[in-house]
């Protein structure tokens, strides 16, 4: 049980800061496309715990191991949608969230954009690259 929750912890953090780092690229590649040069990226603090409960799809991805690559990145795309949804309302309902999509016509709620699914489904992946057995394990001989 210690070692689980231990394994959940690592893989939070792991998840925090590669969605931070994600975004932080994201929005820096937006401001060159309005070709802003000092390609400022941002993000929040509030994001790292949304980025880092993707650290629950590893059970997930386990389950998932031997479907193919689209029903495995169909199926992270629908997770992180739904986190993503969730803590939007939850944040808006505290008026402190961070995005706001209102100008986007592909906008559910004002806190998720449909036009994001290729951007989510391949994050899903990568996560679970983040999160395989094999990662964590060469991760630990290194350190």
């Amino acid at each position: 049980m210690k070692h689980s929750l231990t394994q959940f912890t690592k893989n939070f953090i792991k998840c925090g800061l590669t969605g931070w780092c994600l975004e932080i690229v994201f929005t820096s590649l937006d401001a060159l496309r309005r070709r802003d040069m000092t390609l400022k990226g941002q993000t929040s603090l509030w994001m790292f715990p949304i980025y880092g409960s993707a650290a629950l799809l590893s059970p997930i991805s386990g389950l998932l191991r031997h479907k193919s690559a689209w029903t495995r990145g169909l199926t992270y795309m629908g997770m992180i949608f739904s986190m993503e949804y969730l803590s939007g309302l939850l944040l808006s309902k505290h008026k402190i969230c961070p995005w706001d999509y209102k100008r986007s016509r592909w906008n559910i709620g004002r806190v998720i954009r449909l036009d994001f699914a290729p951007y989510w489904f391949c994050v899903g992946l990568l996560y679970e690259q983040l999160l395989s057995p094999a990662q964590q394990k060469n991760i630990s001989e290194e350190a």
